[in-house]
This record gives structure tokens, sequence and C-alpha cells, in this order.
């Protein structure tokens, strides 16, 4: 897929764009995913009209829909990064667009921060934000720290990962699917049908990114703990990948999450993930940390890799 090059700069490209996203944070106005959302509302108010929600036939739609909406920007990026003057420059945007590292840091920070000005409330709608939960039933601390340790793989390591097997190119497909499962992989009446496709495209490219998020967490906490609360934990979760991620990473931490949580008005009995006691808001930047050092340590071992590429190829 790659010349042997690519498999040298692929790796110093990578930590340029958690460099720059470091510095930059996500853009703070005209979001590229903006306009992406606008056009993904658009092909499902046409394909996906309310009084065809309950067809079965809509999951062919679906699909249609999802194609439609990331293939274009799919292949423009795989031809920009081919232009050998700009290519380099394409990869570094590209991961730096799909990465979300510092964008989670600073969302989970705002709840730490409401916490300790001891404002439940602003700390409640923080959290909220992050999990798409009602916010007056919303408990921030658990709440924040399932979403960073989620999110660490949703938003950080899938990223990288396909980076490394396929370019810009493959970290951009990986936050474009990942951003329609979030749009449309919900299991409601509207997207029931129509949004299976992007749910399980998501589920499936998430798959290997997922396991290898779980093992980090697993390695740089309470690794025996983790790996237990997996085995035994994850096949309770409805999610295929959130399951492993969020189990090892409660394992890891030796704490308690999962549980009752209400989503549009409605509770939802979850399994209970980790062991321990439950966590306190100091374990939010403990949840952050683990994030931040399994991004060093992907990014240590990509480095290696290249090295040793290069040792054995001279």
């Amino acid at each position: 897929m790659f010349s042997y090059p690519d498999y040298l700069t692929l790796p110093l490209v990578a930590c340029l764009a958690v460099v720059l996203d470091f510095i930059l944070g996500e853009p703070k106005r005209f979001h590229p995913l903006v306009g992406f959302g606008w056009l993904a509302n658009r092909i499902e108010s046409k394909l996906n009209p309310k009084n065809r929600h309950e067809f079965s036939s809509q999951r062919l739609l679906g699909l249609v829909g999802l194609i439609l909406v990331i293939s274009p920007f799919i292949l423009l990026a795989f031809e920009l990064r081919k232009i050998p003057t700009i290519g380099f420059i394409i990869d570094t945007l590209l991961l730096y667009f799909a990465i979300g590292h510092q964008s989670l840091h600073d969302h989970a920070r705002a709840v730490s921060r409401a916490l300790f000005n001891q404002d439940i409330a602003a700390a409640k709608v923080a959290a909220s934000y992050m999990v798409s939960r009602d916010s007056a039933a919303v408990e921030p601390i658990p709440a924040t720290i399932e979403s960073v340790l989620e999110n660490g793989n949703d938003g950080v390591f899938g990223a990288l990962f396909w980076f490394f097997v396929a370019g810009g190119t493959g970290a951009l497909a990986f936050r474009l699917i990942n951003t329609m499962d979030a749009m449309w992989g919900y299991k409601i009446s509207r997207y029931y049908y129509f949004g299976w496709a992007a749910a399980r495209l998501d589920d499936l490219i998430s798959y290997i990114p997922a396991r290898l998020t779980a093992l980090t967490y697993a390695l740089l906490g309470h690794t025996r703990i983790a790996l237990h609360c997996w085995k035994q934990q994850a096949p309770l979760w409805d999610s295929p990948n959130a399951g492993p991620v969020m189990a090892s990473g409660a394992g890891a931490m030796h704490v308690k999450l999962g549980g009752a949580a209400c989503y549009q008005g409605e509770w939802h009995e979850r399994p209970t993930l980790g062991a321990g006691k439950p966590p306190v808001a100091s374990d939010i930047e403990r949840a952050l940390k683990f994030v931040r050092h399994g991004v060093y340590s992907w990014l240590i071992i990509a480095l290696l890799m290249s090295a040793v590429i290069g040792w054995c190829h001279a």
C-alpha cells in the first residue's frame, strides 16, 4: 500500500499532527464537520422521509446515503495526498482534522473546572455535551470518565491506527464514518433501519483499534484487573467496541462505571464496568492521562518501528 519512504515519514507526520492538535485544538470557526453534517442531513432528509422510517428496505438507502456522503471527501483526500509537493502537508492536515486529542481534554476539563468551583449544574451541562444524556439526570464524574475512555478510541486511537494503515485518507475515512455513526447510528425509529449501514461500518473499522486501545489502557494501569474486566464485562455491553475499551479502562483505573443512565428522557440500566470504588473528580484527569500517555506510547512505538525498517533496508 505504501512505498518504503512512507513507512519512515508516517510516524513523523503523526507526531507533527499531534503537536498541531495540541497547539491549535479543534477549529473554533468554520469547522469542516459543520458543512459535512449539513450535507449528511440534506441527503438523509431526501432518502429517509418520515413515512418510510419503519421500512426495512431503508437499510439499502442508508447504505447509498452513506456512500454519497463520505466517498467524495475520501476520493479527494486520496488524490491530493498523491501530489509529491504537498502530500506531506495533506497527510498532516488530514490527521490533524481527524484526531480529537486536545478537544477531548478541553471538554473533560470543562467538567473538572465546574466541579472545582462547586458548580454542579454547570458540571452536569458540560458532561451532557460529552455523552448526549439528559443534563438534569447525568452524573458528571462517571459520565465524563466514560466519555474520555470511549472517545480515546473514537476520537484519537482509531484515527491514529487508520493513519498508520492508509495515511491521511485512512484517518479521514475513520473520522467521517465515526461521525456518520454518531448522526445516524441511534436505535430510534428514525434511524433504526436507515442508520444500520453507518453503525455496522463503524463497528467494523473500529474493531481492531478498540482492542488495541483496551490493551493500551490495560498496560498503563492495573493490568490484571483491566484484562479480567475486559473478559468478563465487555460482552455484556451493547456496543462490541465500546465494551472492551470502557471495561478495560475502568479496570485499569480501578474504578466502577456503568449503571443506570438517562437518554432522551428514558432510563436505561447498563452493566457495571470496572472494579473498586466509584470515581471522584480527580479521576477525570487520570482518565485523560491514560489517553495522553497512550498516544505518546503509540508514537514512540511507531518511530521505533520506522527506525527498525530503515535499519533493515539499509
